[in-house]
């Protein structure tokens, strides 16, 4: 179908509704509930609230960095709906994480040798200016601690650009690419989503381009770059705070980096500071944009030195260290200490409002639970959905929640939920329509939910990946189903199309409610509904990955 054309909802709401009279089931695969999947898809498109769900997410309460005032306010929201559609058992369970932050103001502009605003936001856990301030620039490119002997005694007072010049190339094809046919997913075989995750074929088309040229997170050995400033927690916090405590020491006034991608007004960033209180905190860090950043360093390789203005407030929640995921839930009937569940992270960075990463998926897995409970038809195991915190610090809100409902990974020393857990179900690839589902390496798994698949292929999910080799999940990472595969419980995620994730909106000032594709967020609610509900009604449990051996030295964020 052409693109533009599935984009258009309301005239598409006839033939999304049509489901084949009978199709061909698969070999293995499961007999479905045609009348079940008919008035989920009358409910997901005739009475959709996802985008109601994103508006007060992104535009009411983002960003929500995680612990900040924004995230527990959205968090209060989310509970709110959850008790307003019947779910039970909604509360938030805590785990211990450190110091919430969020931006309260950011001007910046250049004043001589003549005025320019900045595009631009703070990092992360960096504090703010105390007031206007006037300073001037000094382009000092940190790559290692060997250049801070260099610069020793020339930052005090300065605005320092630590970072060298954004290295921009003329754009030769389109930020999003038209989204691929079912032929070409199908024919895409078993690939792997940005990140490491599950996310998939479909996503990783797009996203892992990188129009800028000077790579993503992740790439390349370890120095101090944009790049390695934004992974700093995840790969290596040690070197991130070496040159924290360098910088304060020699009284920076504010260092500015042109963040680790993008152009054209649009800015990928993430943390400059950290929540934890323990380590040190710089001084005030800005991203701006990259060719603002660039003019800067040319007027000081010409001998000009303009004088920059910065107003930059801040708000540090210290009160309550310990973050959060939002649970709710639908019991189950004949057997409700089984458990199905959904979710995607709540979290998300300060440049944009978090729509994309991820308010799409938790709106979506609020939507797909609205649906079940609005329709009120039994389903034998219990139906959970999660909102995790801390995804993009390094999975810390499942990670921690799968360790103390299931089975610490040092010992795997099981609770007696662990052997309850069906499945969990993950939504974190932006705005794409889903277009595969992961089976988890098992080729049971792959023909259960091929024939869960074969009746909505009119909704171009059409492939069914990882059904051949099983790959153990060393650690988790990427997305928050990697936190359930990596203690041996079946998390999976869905492939979807990446549309501008990776190249416009992941991490950066772009991840808005403009961005989402109304009818792709709808598309995945209906499937992420039918999902939960096969799973949760059919006669056994789905087949489990294979359990790992204890690991004493893994290390885990509880």
């Amino acid at each position: 179908m052409n693109l533009l054309r599935f984009r258009q909802a309301a005239p598409m709401v006839t033939a999304l509704l049509l489901i084949p009279a009978s199709f061909a089931q698969a070999p293995g695969g499961d007999k479905v509930d045609l009348d079940a999947l008919a008035q989920i898809k009358a409910e997901a498109f005739q009475h959709s609230q996802v985008m109601e769900n994103l508006f007060w997410m992104s535009e009411v309460y983002g960003p929500r960095v995680t612990n900040s005032r924004n995230h527990k306010l959205a968090a209060e929201w989310a509970m709110r709906q959850m008790q307003e559609w019947g779910l039970k058992n909604v509360h938030l369970e805590k785990w211990p994480f450190g110091y919430g932050w969020q931006t309260k103001h950011f001007y910046a502009a250049m004043e001589t040798p003549v005025y320019a605003a900045f595009t631009g936001f703070p990092l992360a856990w960096t504090p703010g200016t105390n007031g206007p301030i006037t300073v001037e620039p000094v382009w000092a490119p940190i790559h290692s601690k060997a250049d801070f002997a260099k610069y020793h005694g020339k930052l005090k007072g300065k605005a320092l650009l630590m970072f060298d010049p954004a290295p921009l190339t003329l754009h030769t094809r389109a930020d999003a690419l038209p989204s691929p046919t079912d032929e070409e997913i199908l024919a895409r075989g078993d690939e792997r989503g940005p990140g490491g995750g599950e996310r998939g074929a479909a996503a990783g088309a797009t996203a892992n381009r990188d129009p800028s040229g000077r790579g993503r997170p992740g790439e390349g050995e370890w120095e101090y770059t944009p790049t390695s400033l934004a992974l700093a927690n995840a790969k290596n916090g040690g070197l991130r705070n070496e040159v924290n405590a360098f910088l304060k020491e020699e009284g920076v006034a504010i260092s500015i980096t042109p963040g680790y991608n993008g152009d054209g007004g649009t800015i990928f960033s993430t943390y400059g500071g950290s929540e934890n209180p323990k380590d040190p905190i710089p001084p005030p860090i800005v991203a701006i944009g990259a060719e603002q950043y660039n003019r800067l360093v040319r007027l000081m390789q010409h001998g000009v030195t303009p004088q920059l203005n910065f107003d930059i407030a801040v708000d540090y929640q210290r009160e309550d260290q310990n973050a959060f995921n939002v649970i709710g839930e639908i019991p189950g009937t004949t057997k409700p200490d089984e458990v199905v569940m959904l979710g995607g992270h709540f979290d998300s960075w300060q440049g944009g409002t978090g729509a994309t990463d991820n308010g799409t998926g938790s709106s979506v897995a609020m939507e797909a639970v609205r649906i079940l409970a609005t329709l009120h038809k039994p389903m034998a195991r219990t139906v959970r959905v999660a909102l995790w915190g801390g995804e993009e610090e390094g999975v810390y809100g499942s990670t921690a929640y799968v360790q103390q409902h299931f089975a610490q990974r040092s010992t795997m020393v099981k609770t007696p939920e662990y052997d309850k857990l069906d499945v969990y179900f993950n939504d974190d690839g932006g705005s794409g329509r889903f277009r595969g589902v992961s089976a988890g390496g098992s080729p049971q798994m792959a023909a259960i939910f091929k024939s869960w698949i074969e009746p909505i292929k009119d909704q171009h999910i059409v492939a069914v990946s990882g059904g051949d080799q099983f790959r153990p999940t060393a650690s988790p990472g990427g997305t928050d189903s990697s936190a359930f595969s990596w203690i041996g419980l079946n998390g999976i995620g869905f492939q979807q199309d990446g549309l501008e994730y990776g190249t416009r909106t992941h991490h950066s000032n772009a991840d808005t409610y403009d961005r989402v594709q109304k009818a792709d967020v709808m598309q995945s609610s209906t499937i992420e509904a039918w999902f939960a509900y096969n799973a949760a009604t059919r006669a056994e449990m789905l087949p489990r990955i294979p359990a790992p051996a204890p690991d004493p030295n893994a290390k885990s964020h509880e």
